[in-house]
């Protein structure tokens, strides 16, 4: 079963830019360790990092109008930095990989499973 394992900062630019690009070679290390831990398990899928919401822009459509806004969609006291997205057996597999993970010493890990077998994934195939 895939889960995404979706990272998520405080929200001042300076705490973001900490955790999205930490300076210390300990901090880097400590997230290069654990990519590699993920991929040699056989349970990487997909990652990704974000910028900070604030570089956000927003899209709605009502009716015939087009919205583009500034900014992320809700106001929240954390941000999400990115995501991890692996494939294990079961939800308990995915909440072990959610706290190896350096982000979680002060931060959020929310773990989702993802849905698989949909109409639109087929098309991707």
């Amino acid at each position: 079963m895939k889960y995404a394992l979706l990272i998520y900062s405080q929200s001042t630019d300076e705490e973001y830019a900490a955790a999205a690009m930490p300076r210390a070679s300990a901090a880097e290390g400590e997230w290069v360790k654990y990519a590699r831990a993920v991929k040699e398990a056989g349970v990487y899928v997909a990652a990704a990092q974000l910028t900070h919401s604030e570089t956000a822009t927003s899209v709605r459509v009502r009716g015939e109008d087009r919205l583009i806004t500034d900014g992320p969609f809700m106001e929240t006291k954390e941000h999400l930095l990115g995501f991890f997205m692996i494939d294990v057996p079961d939800l308990d597999a995915a909440l072990d990989w959610a706290a190896r993970m350096p982000a979680v010493n002060g931060g959020t890990v929310e773990v989702r499973a993802a849905i698989s077998g949909m109409p639109w994934q087929q098309a991707l195939e």
